[in-house]
């Protein structure tokens, strides 16, 4: 039997707390503290005016351009035109309807996401099914004594969202499809599913949405309107199944042959083996990939502006027109910036937990 007769000795004294942490990470040789001074000599000349002129000389409280007299950032701007930022040309009186629109779908999410909430699976439903027939006849009207808004007078985030929302939810069903007939056995199916993602793929989104907005209505009878919304979510939605259809195969791909093999040994159908055993592992491996997807459908929303939909971005750009708020472009871009930094990074942050949770990653011991 051996024995290990050296002493175990203490860390240095400077290899622990605060400036062993700044040693190892910020000045462990002499270009990375070069490096570490020229980073906080930039923050330095350019954090603090920045901060000053955004939080500590702002003006965040008038009703016109003369409550902007500190020479720092003029918020007054944003906080004058919220409401029109977050719902666009939608009667005042009617705002409700969004709002009620809008808590009930948190609501629903709220439920979905929190860990042990019961009855997911009839709130999941009641989301899919039952919620899109209710924040219609709320957000369109015609039914239950509710009058009729035009989708042209939507607009400003809540449009952002609906955009966002609606073409995640459809594209993603429409792309497993897609891509488990691009690895189908059967010719034909996967000649068809092959043509749709490529062709789909290789077209810019702003071309997308101008032809459905424009051609899509020559392809049907006149007797037959579409909205202008809906041609732009059909747009989206074939456009965003097609990248969704590639994420999802590359999942597939990821699964290792033996899991098929096993789901032929017990002697299960495709179907079957595909919605019990091959899919469950695939989309636990995809979600980065299918957030990624997600984020970048909800900041390419801001592309409908081409057919005459005004989302954020639109709106704020058309406030930034009007004769009294000229020059203060830069809050209002920063203002939208911020509205989608929060959304995304939200987005990130709960496909990173949920990887965590559903412990997607390989263990390397």
């Amino acid at each position: 039997m051996k024995y290990d007769l050296q002493p175990t000795l203490p860390p240095p004294a400077n290899s622990t707390g605060l400036i062993g942490w700044l040693k190892r990470n910020l000045f462990s040789g002499p270009l990375n503290s070069l490096a570490t001074l020229a980073i906080l000599y930039f923050l330095a000349i350019s954090v603090g005016p920045m901060l000053k002129w955004a939080l500590i000389d702002a003006d965040w409280i008038g009703d016109s351009r003369e409550a902007c007299s500190s020479g720092g950032a003029c918020w007054v701007f944003i906080t004058h035109r919220i409401d029109q930022f977050l719902y666009g040309f939608y009667p005042e009186t009617e705002y409700w309807r969004i709002d009620t629109t809008f808590y009930i779908f948190a609501a629903c999410i709220a439920w979905l996401v929190i860990d042990k909430t019961p009855y997911k699976g009839y709130v999941a439903a009641f989301t899919l099914f039952v919620f899109p027939v209710i924040g219609f006849y709320l957000m369109y009207g015609g039914g239950f004594g509710l009058d009729v808004v035009e989708t042209h007078k939507w607009g400003g985030l809540s449009l952002t969202l609906i955009l966002a929302v609606i073409g995640i939810v459809a594209a993603m069903p429409f792309g497993v499809i897609l891509a488990l007939g691009r690895r189908s056995d059967m010719p034909i199916v996967r000649s068809l599913s092959v043509i749709y993602i490529e062709f789909w793929r290789g077209v810019p989104l702003i071309t997308v949405l101008f032809m459905a907005s424009v051609m899509l209505p020559l392809f049907v009878s006149e007797e037959v309107s579409f909205d202008k919304l809906l041609r732009a979510l059909i747009g989206i939605i074939m456009f965003q199944s097609a990248y969704m259809a590639e994420v999802v195969r590359g999942g597939l791909q990821a699964i290792p042959k033996g899991q098929y093999e096993a789901a032929d040994a017990l002697g299960l159908g495709y179907w079957k083996s595909m919605g019990f055993i091959i899919l469950p592992q695939a989309l636990k491996l995809m979600i980065p990939g299918i957030v990624n997807t997600f984020i970048a459908l909800f900041k390419d929303t801001s592309l409908v502006l081409i057919i005459g939909l005004f989302d954020l971005l639109a709106i704020v750009q058309a406030a930034l027109n009007d004769p009294e708020w000229l020059g203060y472009s830069t809050e209002g871009y920063i203002f939208v910036a911020l509205v989608f930094w929060v959304f995304c990074f939200g987005m990130s942050q709960y496909s990173q937990g949920l990887e965590k949770r559903l412990q997607t990653g390989h263990n390397t011991r």
